[in-house]
């Protein structure tokens, strides 16, 4: 079995090669979605959803939003963990937070995160002194965060309630309880093995130590904040009846969440939102259908929006802060620093 594993292993690297097998999983992922969306929504009544949605109450809308912008304050210290991590300690926090929500609020939107998110970091931390390796880095490091928060909180919750991520996987209840204690022991084993010694991954010349037991405990809490207040802020605009239960819908949530992940499609559209619909059958789909539109409002249009103002806002003073400095560059020298002496080629004053 096991030269078989490798076998195929050596066949995918050699023939197909893993960046065409991830897009073809993106595709394919797109694809079902797409078939999937289309074939609940034909029948939906448009009329029906904007009653729903006016007939929304605004304090559950303002619930929301104060839960989302809770996730995205968590958000923030993803970049600060990776910058103490890479041992980038000269970038302050508030210059952290402005990266993070920047980047994760214009890439998700736009979509290919990697790049998009990646040159608007770049474009940030390189006032500080750090390199595209630096921001590799920093890519790292949260894509860890993120992936150790999602694998927690999907494990306890596939241990405890299997049959909510049955109603997404069509899995018996049995087998997903058996993919979240996997998930759950992965995690165990993974701090174990930090714990015997100093761990230091990577290829060639670029290289990062992996933070200790400890920090990856604070790592794990970071995207277990992010992830539970995302979910409440979607939770607290679901339908009043039926009610739904907290737990079951946060392993739904973390579902459709690590699809749309997958599928690379600008704010996982289409994705995360088949993957509610199938998910929460018991909801009519026009009212399900209101949820998802003030859900992505409030989670990604609204932070999109404030995103490119603070972006629009730092380059323009940045343009001012340059033309200044040519205007008058004797008064923007460093103390002590002497102007330039004239040179007897210069025109006289």
């Amino acid at each position: 079995m096991r030269t078989i594993f490798l076998l195929f292993l050596s066949f995918v690297r050699e023939r197909i090669g893993w960046n065409r097998l991830g897009l073809l999983a993106s595709v394919a992922v797109l694809c079902l979605a797409g078939v999937s969306l289309y074939r609940m929504l034909r029948d939906v009544q448009p009329d029906r959803v904007w009653a729903a949605i006016a007939a929304m109450p605004a304090s559950n809308i303002a619930l929301s939003i104060a839960f989302v912008a809770g996730a995205y304050f968590t958000i923030t210290f993803y970049d600060f963990f990776s910058l103490r991590t890479i041992g980038a300690r000269q970038v302050p926090y508030r210059i952290a937070a402005m990266a993070a929500f920047t980047s994760f609020s214009i890439g998700h939107n736009l979509g290919a995160t990697v790049f998009t998110g990646g040159a608007i970091r770049f474009r940030i931390y390189s006032a500080f002194g750090l390199t595209l390796v630096d921001v590799a880095k920093i890519a790292f490091v949260t894509g860890l965060t993120f992936w150790l928060g999602n694998a927690f909180v999907l494990g306890l919750g596939m241990t405890i309630a299997p049959e909510a991520a049955s109603a997404m996987d069509q899995l018996p209840p049995w087998i997903n309880r058996s993919i979240g204690l996997a998930g759950l022991a992965i995690i165990c084993g993974y701090l174990i093995w930090l714990a015997c010694d100093t761990r230091i991954v990577g290829v060639k010349r670029v290289s990062v130590t992996l933070p200790s037991a400890p920090l990856t405990f604070v790592q794990i809490l970071i995207g277990v904040a992010d992830l539970g207040l995302s979910a409440i802020g979607m939770y607290v605009l679901l339908p009043v009846n039926p009610p739904a239960e907290i737990l079951p819908f946060v392993v739904i949530f973390v579902l459709a969440t690590l699809l749309g992940f997958l599928s690379h499609t600008p704010g996982a559209l289409g994705v995360f939102d088949a993957a509610i619909l199938i998910a929460l059958t018991q909801y009519p789909k026009e009212d399900l259908l209101a949820t998802l539109v003030v859900w992505r409002a409030i989670y990604y249009i609204l932070p999109f929006s404030l995103a490119l103002g603070v972006m629009a806002a730092r380059e323009f003073w940045l343009a001012m802060r340059g033309r200044g400095a040519r205007s008058a560059p004797f008064a923007l020298l460093p103390r002590g620093c002497p102007p330039r002496r004239q040179s007897p080629r210069d025109p006289p004053a």
